[in-house]
């Protein structure tokens, strides 16, 4: 069954195929993970990730709960410093095993392509509906688990939940390898509240002879999460509101620059990469613009809260911004986020 018969102004809904769930993913080819592999000289690694329990409490999103570990246990007896002389008297052996819940967003972490859909009218017939990159549907794609009607009067599923189309798990197989390309907004704007639209990007890449092309990760440092790691688990929302570039998403050069650039994922270090809500854009908007560009529109990812100092004073002591980037997020079927543990080698 065809899902659309209209995509979009400026989406590339089928440019990839009719069923493809990669967007702009399918850019990052064999060719663009030689040319990450050609940046490496030095061998030196930098680990891009916050300590996952980072920013700490629900500050930032009251939806999103820090991780809780806690030990697996076996008829009610918690397997950590476990003797295992308990089941066979012989063992000299001490046993520890444990368990995480976890928001998949609450920290360092990859979007997938179902995270951000739209209503949008896709038959052409004056109905919305709730639908997904490439016109993957609510209810039959995505699934809420609910098993009652959503507002276009299509089923949630029964009771499955998850993306069946567009989870995360499509991005762990392509793994995420390639070549970074950073940009330092922290070098020319320090670490307060800025607005970032085209002009600033333009300028700051023009100063720093930064260049991005095809198949390049974008990757930018805000200074944002430099702030949580300051606040040590204790994040002041009020005062992280004031912290960081932030991208413009209501900007439509910006959006066209990114469309034309041929950079296949956006990563930051700062909260949604974008300003929210976003500026005034009309009466019927999105209150993520850059999202519903990048996500809906165009299948590129986001990726959000990874740290980037240390990486970003090295390659201004070397005078660089590329590197090779090794990113896959966890391959977790459905899922429509990840936390990741960004590798960049240089």
């Amino acid at each position: 069954m065809k899902r659309w018969t209209h995509r979009p102004e400026g989406a590339n809904w089928g440019d990839f195929g009719a069923d493809d769930q990669l967007g702009r993913v399918n850019l990052l080819t064999h060719e663009q993970v030689l040319k990450g592999i050609r940046e490496v000289r030095e061998g030196k690694v930098f680990c891009l990730s916050l300590p996952l329990d980072l920013p700490g409490g629900m500050a930032l999103n009251p939806r999103r709960k820090p991780p809780q570990l806690s030990a697996t246990e076996r008829d009610g007896i918690p397997y950590m410093n476990f003797p295992m002389a308990n089941l066979d008297a012989t063992s000299i052996d001490v046993l520890s095993d444990d368990q995480v819940t976890l928001s998949l967003q609450y920290s360092t972490q990859w979007d997938a392509l179902a995270h951000i859909g739209a209503h949008f009218d896709v038959d052409g017939n004056g109905q919305e509906r709730k639908v997904y990159y490439n016109g993957y549907r609510a209810g039959e794609d995505v699934l809420d688990g609910s098993g009652h009607p959503h507002q276009d009067g299509h089923c949630g599923g029964g009771h499955g939940f998850g993306a069946k189309k567009l989870g995360i798990e499509n991005f762990a197989m392509k793994g995420m390898q390639g070549r970074g390309v950073l940009v330092d907004f922290v070098r020319h704007f320090g670490h307060g509240r800025t607005l970032i639209g085209y002009k600033e990007l333009a300028d700051v890449m023009a100063a720093d002879g930064v260049q991005v092309e095809p198949g390049d990760m974008l990757v930018l440092r805000t200074g944002f999460a430099e702030t949580v790691v300051e606040m040590d688990g204790k994040p002041d929302a009020e005062a992280l509101h004031q912290a960081g570039a932030v991208l413009n998403g209501a900007d439509a050069k910006l959006l066209d620059w990114i469309t034309q650039s041929g950079i296949v994922a956006i990563c930051a270090d700062n909260y949604a990469v974008e300003a929210y809500p976003a500026l005034s854009q009309g009466d019927r908007k999105s209150l993520l613009p850059l999202h519903h560009h990048c996500l809906f529109k165009l299948g590129l990812p986001l990726a959000e809260l990874w740290y980037l100092r240390d990486l970003a004073q090295w390659l201004e002591d070397n005078q660089r911004n590329r590197f090779l980037l090794t990113a896959p997020p966890l391959r977790l079927p459905g899922a429509v986020g990840s936390p990741v543990t960004p590798i960049a080698t240089v």
